[in-house]
């Protein structure tokens, strides 16, 4: 169901792949974590496959027990609070569709698996983080991580029904979280996941380059 055309759609936008390319602070984050638990880091080509994800459904896999995956998840936490959070490039050409498409009258949010608390920090540190009427992202124990959750927090915060919104992302998550609420949605090719994956996911419409964007929405 389409929205009414008279309200311009409430959009929300992943983070890490589609407003940032984060990929530095993630990845060293991450060797790092497993340097302090004194294991060798998977190679760097693998970790950009942990951009998108929780930490936890990366890290468990590997770590296996519990208890380690939660020390990892603090080990990665204290770095990126320290200095990951900063070790990120925004996309070419993004800031000025955010703008855009704020000034069109679309209300915007970001909806990420990263931990709110940095979330927030990075979007307020964004040339064009103003535009952004909420950040929603993971609750730091991980209760809230998976992108169905992100999306349902979202639309509720918000008070929006999922039929006026469109979900933003690079990720199969994105697309996901997305086709769970019945959401239409925008799979960008920019980011870390490429179109096979988001045509996989069942991504609806795709944008090449940011401005992309500006013709798909209007």
């Amino acid at each position: 169901m389409h929205a009414s055309s008279s309200v311009p759609d409430t959009l929300f936008f992943d983070l890490d792949g589609t407003l940032i390319d984060s990929a530095t602070g993630i990845t060293r984050c991450v060797a790092h974590a497993f340097e302090r638990l004194g294991l060798e880091a998977p190679p760097e080509a693998e970790l950009r496959a942990w951009i998108g994800p929780s930490l936890r459904t990366s890290f468990a896999p590997v770590l296996g027990d519990k208890a380690r995956v939660e020390t990892a998840v603090e080990h990665y936490r204290e770095r990126f609070d320290r200095v990951g959070w900063t070790e990120h490039e925004v996309y070419a050409g993004i800031g000025a569709v955010v703008e855009a498409l704020h000034a069109g009258g679309h209300r915007l949010a970001v909806v990420t698996a990263k931990n709110e608390p940095h979330a927030r920090r990075i979007v307020e540190h964004l040339p064009f983080g103003g535009c952004f009427a909420d950040v929603i992202g993971a609750t730091p124990c991980g209760t809230r991580s998976e992108k169905p959750q992100l999306v349902a927090e979202a639309l509720q915060r918000l008070a929006l029904a999922a039929g006026s919104c469109v979900m933003i992302g690079d990720r199969r998550m994105d697309i996901e979280g997305a086709r769970h609420h019945r959401m239409r949605n925008i799979g960008v090719l920019w980011g870390f996941g490429g179109e096979a994956e988001l045509r996989e996911a069942g991504a609806e419409r795709f944008a090449a380059t940011p401005p992309d964007l500006l013709r798909l929405l209007g």
